[in-house]
């Protein structure tokens, strides 16, 4: 019997290569506009879902191929990492990006009886916005501002939210992860507590190459440090996906999930303990995004400016929903406490310094 084909857009990426040693089961297509690592096991297919013309590649992919099910990854997280720092070009690859593969699900199910069944997509904790008052439920206004990379959630949300009852016959489900964390990520809250200079100057190279660190940085006061935050093992991460993929179809046409780790949020003062970072405090909030600023302009720091609200503002969510989902698989799922998928970030400076 045929494998059931799943299609994966941004299979490139870190949660893709993550999720793909999972997916023996399944005959992976891969969409990405940089090839996955090589040895991967899968069709790829390269394409940048910025272009309009990308809504009928993809359509023709799904109808030839009659997939089960398609996994949306593609969206610019890190624009130094990526290379796209064009606003505009990381909006379409972003929003209208998701809105293109939507229509092209809508399309390949109009077109066939054996359509797309499940569409999972990955929205992010950033979306509802960087101070909360308290733990926000699947329910919670969206509020994200000041970030490019949390507004382009919140909008691509909204774009699946709006369009997930057109898909003809397609369960979707929009997962919203907290921060990722686990050994193999990289993304610019993990370069802040890491100290990683991830920028692409001359400069930042050298410091790479020599191991050297940059502080962690907060504005003063007691606040700062005892702001609590989630985060979610990468690896779990790729497990919730692959277990929606295994259990049949909602009957309801949206599912929208929180996810964390299990217990308890880590305060940033444990998190820069954990870490055994270096913390330098400046005068205010004012202050840290000048700081920013000159680390970005100097191309030493991916760290863009505009992530102050996120690196000085509390936003944690309820995950009750997801254990209610999950049921007896919760921890089988869900391996990850908060803590130990932080921790997991650090396990290689701990074994080489």
């Amino acid at each position: 019997m045929a494998k059931p084909v799943v299609v994966i857009t941004g299979v490139s990426g870190n949660l893709g290569s993550r999720l793909l040693p999972m997916l023996g089961s399944y005959s992976v297509i891969g969409v990405d506009m940089n090839p996955p690592p090589a040895g991967a096991e899968l069709q790829f297919e390269s394409l940048d879902l910025g272009q309009e013309s990308s809504t009928r590649v993809l359509f023709e992919l799904l109808r030839d191929t009659h997939a089960y099910a398609l996994i949306h990854l593609a969206f610019v997280i890190d624009p130094v990492r990526t290379g796209v720092i064009d606003l505009e070009r990381m909006w379409q690859i972003n929003v209208a990006g998701t809105a293109r593969v939507m229509e092209a699900v809508t399309e390949a199910n109009r077109a066939t009886d054996d359509g797309i069944k499940q569409f999972i997509f990955p929205s992010s904790v950033s979306a509802y916005g960087p101070n909360l008052p308290e733990p926000a439920t699947e329910d919670s206004v969206l509020a994200a501002h000041s970030l490019a990379y949390a507004i382009h959630k919140k909008q691509s949300d909204e774009v699946v939210q709006t369009r997930s009852h057109s898909l003809r016959g397609c369960s979707a489900y929009i997962l919203r992860p907290h921060i990722f964390a686990g050994a193999s990520v990289e993304n610019y809250l993990m370069g802040a507590f890491r100290g990683t200079p991830q920028g692409k100057s001359a400069r930042a190279e050298k410091m790479r190459k020599e191991g050297k660190r940059l502080p962690c940085m907060l504005p003063r006061g007691h606040q700062y440090l005892d702001n609590r935050i989630q985060f979610v093992h990468v690896d779990d991460m790729a497990r919730l996906i692959r277990h929606i993929l295994q259990r049949e179809p909602e009957t309801q046409r949206l599912t929208i999930l929180n996810v964390a780790g299990r217990g308890e949020p880590l305060t940033f003062g444990r998190c820069v303990e954990i870490a055994h970072a270096k913390l330098v405090r400046v005068p205010g909030k004012w202050a840290m995004r000048q700081v920013l600023k000159l680390l970005w302009k100097y191309k030493i720091s991916a760290i863009p400016p505009e992530a102050v609200p996120y690196m000085t503002g509390e936003y944690i969510m309820n995950t009750d929903r997801l254990r209610r989902f999950l049921g007896p698989e919760y921890e089988h799922v869900m391996r990850y406490t908060i803590t130990d998928a932080f921790a997991d970030s650090f396990q290689h400076d701990t074994a080489t310094s």
